[in-house]
């Protein structure tokens, strides 16, 4: 499913290159549950936004669902992203002036999907994470747990083959963060595949494969 070739990835600064991912090479099948580990800095997130198509200031090759993303016009990157990816963040990044119903919306008017449609693909989704009495809430008016479960619920309403995960449970404690690993895992059960970046061992724990990176590079992949 996703295919990386000696990625490099680098900034400049006065008199240098400096490095952020170093010939990074990194094959994830369909159906696989990857966690990225590492300190802080090492270039996990920007491996990331790599594989998610937020990124395209890198040297190496990227192949996803047997496509050559470097290959591609902007028009088709913008499908495969709307299209087969999912976003989960830490800040939750809701829309504040929009509703729960509108939140989880909002993907889906991207996508062109007509209107009841969409709406029987948001109560099917309200219905399984139980949110259906706050559906007309704001952001606002939610906890962070239930911010976040509005942030997956987003992210999975279009039926996306890949959810990318960065720290996703960074701000919740941790009730909620098991909540939230559990709904990953039936998810990845489910047959999506999760790629998630974490520093909690905990978390790590609920996926089948740790993938280590340090100072940009893959020190270590190893089944869970």
């Amino acid at each position: 499913m996703i295919q990386l070739n000696n990625i490099f990835k680098h900034y400049e600064s006065k008199f240098q290159k400096n490095f952020i991912l170093k010939d990074v090479t990194l094959a994830i099948d369909k159906g696989e549950f990857v966690t990225l580990m590492g300190p802080s800095g090492a270039g996990k997130s920007s491996l990331l936004n790599i594989i998610g198509l937020l990124d395209q200031d890198y040297e190496g090759e990227y192949i996803f669902l047997e496509e050559n993303v470097n290959k591609l016009k902007e028009k088709k990157k913008a499908e495969l992203h709307k299209h087969h990816i999912g976003f989960v963040f830490q800040a939750y990044h809701l829309i504040d002036e929009l509703t729960v119903y509108e939140n989880i919306e909002t993907p889906l008017l991207y996508k062109d999907i007509k209107g009841s449609e969409r709406q029987s693909m948001i109560a099917d989704i309200l219905d399984r994470f139980n949110m259906v009495a706050k559906k007309d809430l704001f952001p606002h008016q939610l906890s962070g747990g239930q911010q976040q479960l509005v942030g997956v619920a987003r992210a999975i309403v279009g039926k996306p083959k890949l959810l990318l995960a960065d720290e996703p449970t960074g701000n919740l404690h941790s009730k909620q963060a098991s909540e939230i690993m559990e709904l990953f895992q039936k998810l990845n059960d489910e047959g999506i595949t999760i790629i998630q970046v974490t520093h909690s061992e905990a978390n790590a724990s609920y996926g089948k494969r740790v993938v280590q990176v340090v100072d940009g590079r893959v020190t270590e992949d190893r089944k869970v």
